[in-house]
């Protein structure tokens, strides 16, 4: 027999379950081995922790990436499937601290079994325990477990709950997203109809591998917690028996991951729908043409609800691409699976057409209704700008008027003053010219004829003029000077 050894991983036989909790007891420090005394295990399906660069031609540098994007095409290989066989599938999100914890746990049940552990960038690995397989598989956001015996496995889903009798126990990293219980079983094996036991409502059976098998499958989790698929023989070889328990277990996987999505656009549609209320309110009084200060008071509520929605698309991105892409894998593997319609059982691509793809289409709704409200709400507020500025530039028209009006009035009050200058001038100029002439006058100097009276009247208009001419040139002098140009 083989075993699971620390790690809290192990395998106990039929015979032994009778014993399980003293078994479960003394595991901590013995090991169960075979009747024989043999509990040597084959490793040869293992990665090294330190895998070998791959050949290449004399004299040539290989790209640091080439291993792993070749090796990418063989990680996870379709090993042959000897029929009857019991499988059990777990898939786990994960973060990546999880991730990490979940890689070490397997490095260290490798090592405690005595098999190579896992690379360090491994993403598949096989663990080879003779009754008992593990396959483990990280992906970007969630790692499987898969185990797989083909002890006791001639009675379909005899053993319902391999962790409840102590066949398996594990400590896996994550939360449980999808569990699978597969009952593979040779041809004409089969004691009852292949739909007994199945949730009729929900029941599909279809034909697979080109009507090499018949699959039988309700896609309802069961008492034990597993979603059950019952795989018929009817000409399966072993390598096509392992690509179509794969394809299977991939389409389960990756139909549950795809779902993920309805959950988020579930809560994100009412949040849309109170977004486009408060947008269509906001529009409304856009329309009425509000005041300035409404204007702004509309535009930050416009603010407000564009940083709201562009906060709800970067939280439900990811989780809508990431449903985009799984159901892409699921009708990848319906494909593949090349099902062919059973009597008058539903197809498993019309159980999903009436029930994945309407999730599937609401999540694309809501990711529509995200990019048509950003879109409205960018016009909305290129509207409302625009009627902010437009008001600003009527604003703006109306000081450049009234300024335009004052600078005219101070032109006019200038005039003025400097009229009254000119005059203001003149008459003390004349008024010396007067104390001039008499001071002439006194001294003999003035000629008989002319008389300071009159020296002062001559004087009056030639006073004015020269005064005004120079005030008028001295005015031009400056405003050739503020305007730049040159002064003749």
């Amino acid at each position: 027999m083989d075993f699971w050894h620390p790690v809290r991983a192990y395998y106990l036989p039929p015979e032994v379950r009778r014993v399980r909790p003293l078994v479960r007891s003394l595991l901590p420090d013995i090991v169960l081995m075979r009747a024989d005394g043999d509990c040597s295990l084959s490793d040869s399906d293992t990665k090294t922790a330190n895998e070998p660069a791959l050949p290449a031609p004399a004299g040539m540098v290989q790209h640091e990436s080439r291993a792993m994007v070749l090796g990418e095409l063989h990680a996870r290989p379709f090993l042959p499937l000897n029929l009857p066989l019991r499988i059990y599938h777990f898939a786990f999100m994960t973060t990546d601290e999880e991730a990490r914890a979940d890689r070490s746990h397997i490095a260290e049940l490798a090592i405690a079994v005595g098999v190579s552990p896992p690379a360090p960038d491994a993403k598949y690995h096989r663990l080879d325990f003779g009754i008992w397989e593990l396959r483990w598989e990280q992906h970007t956001e969630f790692t499987t477990y898969t185990w797989l015996t083909g002890s006791d496995a001639a009675e379909t889903f005899a053993y319902p709950d391999p962790i409840g009798l102590g066949e398996i126990t594990f400590t896996p990293h994550g939360k449980l997203i999808a569990s699978v219980h597969m009952s593979v079983i040779a041809p004409g094996t089969l004691a009852s109809h292949p739909a007994e036991g199945f949730n009729s409502l929900a029941l599909c059976v279809i034909n697979a591998s080109e009507g090499a098998a018949r699959v039988t499958t309700d896609f309802k989790v069961d008492a034990k917690g597993f979603t059950r698929f019952l795989i018929e023989s009817k000409a399966l070889t072993p390598s096509s028996a392992a690509r179509l328990v794969q394809r299977l277990l991939e389409l389960e996987t990756y139909r549950t991951l795809a779902l993920l999505g309805l959950p988020e656009a579930r809560r994100a549609g009412p949040e849309l729908q109170n977004m486009e209320r408060e947008l269509g309110e906001i529009t409304q009084a856009i329309a009425a043409g509000p005041a300035t200060e409404t204007q702004q008071d509309l535009l930050a509520r416009l603010s407000k609800l564009a940083a709201a929605i562009e906060a709800q698309a970067a939280r439900t991105a990811f989780r809508f691409s990431a449903s985009r892409a799984y159901y892409a894998q699921v009708k990848s593997r319906l494909e593949l699976i090349d099902e062919q319609r059973e009597g008058d059982y539903v197809t498993i691509t019309a159980f999903f057409r009436r029930r994945l793809e309407p999730a599937i289409d609401t999540c694309a709704a809501v990711e529509d209704r995200q990019r048509r409200l950003s879109a409205q709400l960018a016009r909305a507020s290129d509207m409302l700008r625009t009627g902010i500025q437009f008001e600003l530039q009527h604003q703006n028209r109306d000081l450049l008027r009234s300024m335009d009006e004052r600078a005219s009035m101070q032109l006019r009050l200038q005039q003025t003053v400097e009229g009254l200058s000119v005059a203001a001038i003149s008459y003390y100029v004349i008024g010396l010219i007067s104390y001039l002439g008499k001071g002439i006058k006194d001294a003999g100097l003035l000629p008989k004829p002319l008389t300071p009276e009159f020296l002062t009247a001559i004087s009056v208009p030639l006073v004015v003029g020269f005064i005004f001419l120079a005030m008028r040139r001295v005015h031009h002098k400056l405003t050739r000077k503020d305007t730049g140009k040159p002064f003749v």
